[in-house]
């Protein structure tokens, strides 16, 4: 009414909340068209997340999840900090590795091991990288110790850089193998848990998705009371 009587254009909160979404998730892609099947299994997918978001121990609160496809992926579920975040404890970054997880169990526990895609190869990614840095960087493992493993890398001046490598044994980098499979694993194993047990929930979000397309976390929780 605003906008009618004054000819200016009024930004109002949906606009915030809308270039919030952007800068943090990229362009919406609305003009890409998913069959039902590509659709139903995105749902489930980003469901997954959403839920072992909400219900690891340690994980960011859970802000938002969409089905529809913003840059690269077909739909992206996002967590958003309560405050200013430093640093990350142990109990947080294996919350992280979990939750990465939640869309391929997902996608296995209601479709089945062979309908499994290749959608979650990032998410393995991720939580791949993060579980090595546990192990050689940030010195979580007490098989290792606080000891850095990892090559240091420093740019010396433009155009010029210098590669400081640490040579390990074999034995030590088997060790590093083993250690961040554990992590990983570990991480899995949590986000299988969480979905068997929430399992009701799963089928309510991934169903309100395919319904709304996208959904916030007080939109979840009116759906799962």
């Amino acid at each position: 009414l605003l906008a009618a009587r004054t000819g200016k254009r009024v930004v109002m909160m949906a606009d915030f909340e809308a270039a919030k979404d952007k800068v943090m998730m990229g362009a919406e892609r609305r003009s890409m068209v998913m069959n039902e099947d590509e659709k139903k299994l995105t749902a489930y997918h980003e469901a997954g997340h959403a839920l072992v978001m909400m219900h690891v121990a340690g994980h960011e609160p859970l802000h938002k999840v969409t089905i529809i496809p913003r840059g690269r992926a077909l739909g992206l579920t996002m967590s958003l900090p309560e405050r200013d975040r430093y640093s990350l404890s142990l109990k947080q970054i294996k919350a992280m590795i979990a939750s990465f997880f939640g869309g391929r169990v997902a996608e296995e526990m209601v479709f089945g091991l062979d309908a499994v895609t290749t959608g979650a190869s990032n998410d393995i990614q991720r939580a791949t990288e993060l579980a090595r840095k546990l192990v050689t960087e940030y010195g979580f493992s007490d098989k290792l110790g606080p000891l850095r493993y990892n090559e240091n890398q420093e740019e010396i001046f433009l155009g010029h850089s210098v590669t400081q490598t640490k040579n390990i044994s074999e034995a030590t980098a088997s060790v590093i193998d083993s250690e961040v499979r554990r992590f990983v694993e570990e991480g899995e194993t949590r986000a299988r848990e969480i979905l068997a047990k929430f399992r009701a929930e799963l089928e309510i979000i991934a169903k309100g998705l395919l319904e709304h397309e996208t959904l916030s976390k007080d939109d979840i929780d009116a759906l799962i009371r």
